[in-house]
């Protein structure tokens, strides 16, 4: 029967311990890189600022559902996909130059009928109703009074 030695049966040592600061680029990089993997920080940009990058006009008619590979989903009717599809270049510039890199490189239009928002009017400004007539007088009754306006509006 052979006997093992007293030195095989120990766990292997530890490597040492570094307790030198590190940048904190090197502690961020294994948390944040699967979370870029899945969508770029300019990705998430261009899907949560769409109505300052693509303006009024194309806001309206046109709403970003996914980016992914170069490629931009935009959801809108029907007809305003045909329109839209004629000045897709004009619109890839826009929105890279508004980036400040080139990511989008295709539009892909997904039928999509409008939500109700889009479909109303906007608001008409209501005109302001008179203050009430048991204010005091002087700046503290003025102050009141537009303060009551601003509330009513």
């Amino acid at each position: 029967m052979a006997r093992s030695s007293p030195k095989q049966d120990l766990p292997p040592p530890e490597p040492p311990r570094n307790y030198a600061p590190r940048g904190i680029a090197a502690l961020l990089a294994p948390v944040i890189r699967p979370a870029f993997r899945r969508r770029a920080p300019a990705a998430a940009h261009l899907l949560s600022d769409w109505d300052s990058l693509a303006g009024p006009e194309l806001s309206t008619l046109a709403a970003p559902v996914k980016f992914a590979g170069g490629t931009l989903t935009l959801a809108c009717a029907g007809p305003a996909a045909l329109e839209l599809q004629h000045v897709a270049p004009q619109i890839i510039a826009r929105l890279n130059q508004a980036i400040g890199q080139t990511m989008v490189e295709r539009l892909r239009f997904v039928q999509k009928t409008p939500t109700a928002a889009a479909l109303q009017p906007p608001a008409q400004p209501r005109a302001p109703k008179a203050p009430p007539n048991n204010l005091p007088e002087g700046p503290l009754g003025e102050a009141l009074a537009k303060l009551y306006q601003g509330i009513k509006s």
